[in-house]
């Protein structure tokens, strides 16, 4: 292996290692002694002393100390800026005001700013705010007087004022709504010996429309700033900053070679095109998700031939991600083995509340960052002491408005002067005016840029980042809070900790606290995840699994029929033994049998039994997700989710039965039957399974007959872990037959369904057709699951979980979009983006991680959907439909499409897929 191979594996195998592994290894790292920890106090506290005795606060400064987010009108700041700008409506604009401005209690902030443009805003938010609020009685001030002048004159006036309040709170936090009014504007601190890295706003993009766009605007920018690169030396010059994310609209791990193939030219040219004006370009920082994926198209571009001799290339890095030290050394190697020098801006990271959230969401064992903001300054002080000694390829940018870290740095610097300090524009002014002033170092500007629409997710994002009680932004103005507190020593703090894992945020397997672990995740945008389950997955490719009724130990013989693949008819994925109706006789027999222990079993023993198949599940997923991709061509992602869900429903029913029957006196039915469906062939099997056997009932689970083979295999997991022979029987066969025997025998005691109203409806009937008024018809039916998309939602955010909730598992689950209700405001745009995205989606082989949407379970679902799809053709419906790769003839796919509708009444039933 070459060194940077072994870098990247020490890289990857880091975010496996437990966060109290991680620092004791940064805490090595930083060695700092008395001596410098006195000194960089002393500096931090001098610099915090004369921001509070001569210099202006900022405006984020100011802002923040008066609406932080520990305060309600803070939030409900932060959640009107996320949406008011783009509201082109009055009525939603009103609505907006209402919930967001409403409940606050402006008064109190009243004057409490130093900042003139923080008071105007409280003016305009406190009278809003009580024209919207419905309040009895009002003080006696010169806020009723204005109060009555507000309401004399209406909501409009309350409009006017909050979106005079926005617009101008987005002025200050964006330097031009384009390059250049953000040059121009930028003059003032030029003058002052700031350098600009222009940012041009835009969280990511949807469609190949909107990533061609945002190169265009790259590339126009470019051109634009390389008017203003006076200088020889790169690093005097201003900088541009680049998202990924922005450039691609598949930027995902999973679409490794089409990110490759597609995303590394269009960031060679734009790259080509700084080195030629001799700028900066920065390949700014994206989730930790994307992270592995943005090094391997950071080291393709670098390693173009034509980049040779340009030091302007640059990195951000994350210190909150307990990889950061590991990119470095990376990055380090890729500049030693290319004979360049590289630029690395280190900031401490802006989408931490994300990660937290991502990792729990997805059940992994650990979280790719720090739980602690203490810990993350430590990070950053061992990365950019990393940098200070790489000097010789790495050119540092140390981004922060931290008086300690800065000190810290200096202190850390050895005297040396070829580094910048970096601050965003509007927070951080003050401290970086003394900087300036009194170091020999450039200090530079990173500048938003882009309409008022752009500004709202960078906004959120900074007042997330800085908004907390304990930032420094937020403390740094307050004199109530202690100078030596403001400039504490991060890695003092940490040393004296018993555990360096924040306590309070759980592990993702334990966010249910200690009742119940969470289902163990794989995070198929890691590649050692990713890896890890396809290797394992593999053994069973081409495996064939056999399906036959299961009842005690009775034998079973019986003509065996094939179970084909829906993602390729070639693919024969097992055979199947359909159980007779004599079979059903025999397995109700046994399950009465079977029932008089089981029924009078201690809860806790039962449980133990749900929650030992709940880990045989997790032991033997690779084969329940194979099974799943061939069986019922559910896609990778899908795959995993099953396996999740249906050991979720196994922990859960489980604790429910500990906590609920245990304390209460009641009788379980007896024999019950659950009937679950082909879209979930193992997450509802198991869930229906699971509730029903935790009560103490026997189960006769009637499987889909196009899923047999997935619920065997379940039912044999079950069986391993300590199950009785005849409390659960499988009997897989048609509904016709095994179905309307089981629903119709008096001795079956109760009915669990999920599947079609018809359907329901036909066994409702023959249950009350036996007379037993106590057997009791569980059901979950189909329906029309719709979303409503107003002017308030941000597009892309939008089209995101359309495209998931529609198109996701082929759109074959109740839970899926079917009707979808867009504001005329913004129904254009948004229908353009959703095709755009939809085209996006990779139509194909389940079993391919990339694959975003499989087949459809059978032929006569493939033809009731595409005869409906027809019907709507014909009268001029269609508004976007794809094209079917090749490939899938082999199997039974469909088209992703949108149709519009006249009114709801114009769909009569379900079209499921």
């Amino acid at each position: 292996m070459t060194s940077l191979s072994i870098l990247r594996s020490e890289f990857r195998e880091r975010r496996q290692h437990s966060e109290q592994q991680v620092v004791e290894s940064l805490l090595q790292m930083i060695d700092i002694n008395d001596e410098q920890v006195a000194s960089i106090h002393a500096r931090a506290a001098a610099l915090v002393n004369a921001l509070r005795d001569e210099a202006k606060p900022g405006l984020m400064e100011s802002f923040l100390a008066e609406y932080g987010l520990s305060t309600d009108e803070g939030v409900a700041l932060m959640c009107l800026a996320e949406a008011y700008l783009r509201t082109p409506d009055d009525l939603t604009m009103d609505a907006l005001i209402r919930d967001k401005i409403g409940p606050g209690e402006w008064s109190r902030h009243r004057g409490g700013a130093d900042s003139p443009f923080v008071n105007v805003s409280t003016w305009a938010l406190m009278l809003s705010g009580r024209v919207f609020r419905n309040k009895k009685g009002a003080e006696k001030d010169l806020g009723d007087i204005m109060l009555k002048v507000v309401q004399r004159l209406g909501e409009p006036v309350a409009r006017v004022a909050v979106g005079e309040a926005m617009k101008l709170m987005g002025r200050q936090f964006v330097l031009g709504r384009d390059i250049e009014e953000a040059i121009a504007n930028g003059q003032h601190f030029r003058k002052k010996g700031y350098r600009y890295s222009y940012d041009m706003l835009g969280e990511a993009a949807r469609t190949q429309a909107d990533a061609q766009r945002y190169f265009l605007s790259y590339s126009r920018a470019i051109s634009l700033i390389s008017e203003h690169a006076k200088f020889e030396v790169v690093h005097d010059n201003p900088g541009i900053s680049v998202k990924l994310s922005a450039l691609h609209p598949r930027y995902e791990f999973v679409q490794h070679e089409r990110v490759m193939r597609e995303l590394v030219p269009r960031m060679a040219a734009l790259s080509e095109q700084a080195r030629a004006a001799n700028i900066g370009l920065n390949i700014d920082a994206e989730e930790m998700d994307r992270l592995d994926l943005s090094l391997d198209v950071i080291e393709a571009v670098l390693r173009s031939s034509t980049l040779a001799g340009w030091d302007g290339f640059g990195v951000v890095v994350q210190a909150y991600s307990k990889q950061a030290v590991n990119v470095l050394d990376w990055l380090y190697q890729l500049a030693s083995d290319l004979d360049r020098k590289i630029t690395v801006r280190l900031v401490k990271g802006a989408y931490w509340d994300t990660e937290i959230k991502y990792a729990q969401v997805l059940g992994l064992e650990r979280y790719p960052v720090f739980t602690r903001k203490p810990t993350t300054d430590v990070s950053y002080l061992a990365c950019a002491k990393r940098l200070m000694a790489f000097s010789d390829r790495i050119y540092p940018q140390f981004a922060t408005h931290n008086a300690q870290t800065t000190s810290a740095i200096l202190e850390l610097s050895d005297a040396k002067t070829d580094f910048e300090f970096q601050r965003l524009h509007g927070m951080g002014e003050a401290l970086h005016d003394l900087l300036l002033d009194s170091t020999n170092r450039r200090s530079r500007i990173y500048a938003p840029v882009g309409v008022h629409k752009d500004l709202l997710a960078y906004l959120v994002r900074r007042l997330l980042e800085n908004g907390a009680n304990s930032s420094f932004v937020n403390q740094v103005l307050d004199r109530d809070v202690p100078v030596d507190r403001v400039v504490s020593d991060p890695v003092t703090y940490v040393r004296g900790l018993d555990q360096f894992r924040n306590t309070k945020i759980p592990l993702p397997a334990q966010i249910y606290g200690d009742q119940r672990i969470n289902s163990r995740g794989w995070n198929l945008n890691d590649p050692l995840d990713a890896h890890t389950l396809e290797s394992s997955m593999s053994q069973f490719r081409e495996h064939q699994w056999r399906a036959a009724p299961i009842i005690a130990n009775l034998p079973v013989a019986g003509e065996a029929e094939k179970i084909i693949s829906p993602v390729d008819h070639r693919d024969v994925v097992g055979e199947v033994i359909q159980a007779s109706v004599e079979q059903v006789e025999l397995a109700i027999d046994e399950a009465q049998r079977a029932f008089t222990k089981w029924s009078v079993k201690p809860v806790g023993e039962r449980a133990a039994i749900l929650r030992k198949t709940a880990d045989l599940y997790e032991q033997n997923a690779a084969e329940l997700m194979a099974l799943a991709s061939r069986e019922a061509g559910k896609t990778r992602l899908d795959g995993v989710s099953e396996v999740r869900e249906a050991v979720d429903f196994l922990r859960y029913y489980a604790n429910q039965a500990c906590e609920k029957l245990q304390t209460q006196e009641y009788s379980a039915l007896g024999p019950v039957v659950c009937i679950s469906p082909w879209n979930f062939p193992l997450a509802i099997f198991t869930g229906q399974i699971s509730a029903a056997l935790a009560a103490g009932n026997c189960v006769l689970a009637k499987p889909a007959e196009q899923t047999p083979l997935i619920s065997a295999r379940a039912v044999e997991l079950f069986h391993l872990a300590g199950l009785p022979e005849g409390v659960l029987t499988l009997l897989p066969g048609q509904g016709e037959t095994v179905g309307a025997t089981l629903t119709s025998d008096p001795r079956v005691k109760g009915v669990w369904f999920t599947g079609s109203t018809q359907t329901a409806m036909y066994i409702d009937q023959s249950l009350a057709a036996k007379g037993d008024a106590k057997a009791p018809l569980v059901a979950e039916t189909g329906g029309l699951n719709a979303m409503i998309v107003d002017s308030s939602a941000l597009p892309e955010q939008a089209v995101r979980d359309i495209v998931q909730s529609a198109f996701q598992s082929a759109g074959q689950r109740c839970s899926a979009l079917r009707l979808l209700i867009v504001q005329e405001d913004v129904a254009d745009h948004l229908l353009e983006m959703l095709e755009g995205a939809a085209n996006e989606l990779i139509i194909g082989d389940s079993w391919n991680p990339a694959t975003d949407v499989g087949p459809v379970i059978d032929k006569q679902a493939q033809q009731s959907i595409l005869a409906h799809m027809h019907k709507l053709d014909e009268q001029g419906r269609c508004l976007f439909k794809s094209r079917l790769p090749h490939g899938t003839d082999l199997g039974t796919y469909v088209p992703v499409a949108a149709y519009e509708l006249n009114e709801i009444e114009d769909l009569q039933e379900e079209v499921f897929g």
